[in-house]
């Protein structure tokens, strides 16, 4: 499928990928005119595979969950941006977006502007 979103001829479009974990199926919707390139990221990420038979390595009961590394240990993992530093790319930061409920998904990572795979 088409790994990008919708372009800016077709604003309020809302985008989702639904991952499927062997707990169950987790719907994750893409806020793509706020965060363009993270959304762009996400897509094209799980387009290509790149997060078949990935686990969650990292849990903590009744708070988070993180997964996206292909190796499996949390220090894995890069973006579709070949030209960043590393597979990293920069933050994208929007004041509205805020972690007030549950279910809400965020790119992990180790600073700022180093967001590669991990969700």
């Amino acid at each position: 499928g088409d790994a990008r979103c919708p372009a800016a001829s077709a604003p309020g479009r809302a985008m989702s990928v639904t991952l499927h974990t062997s707990l169950g199926d987790v719907k994750v919707e893409l806020f793509c005119e706020l965060v363009p390139r993270t959304a762009e990221n996400f897509l094209a990420l799980c387009a290509s595979g790149y997060y078949d038979s990935t686990i969650f390595h990292r849990n903590i009961k009744g708070f988070m969950i993180q997964g996206g590394d292909p190796t499996g240990t949390g220090k894995g993992g890069k973006s579709i941006y070949n030209t960043a530093k590393n597979g990293k790319f920069e933050d994208e930061i929007v004041g509205s977006l805020k972690h007030d409920s549950r279910g809400v998904v965020s790119m992990a990572n180790s600073g700022p502007n180093t967001n590669g795979s991990q969700f």
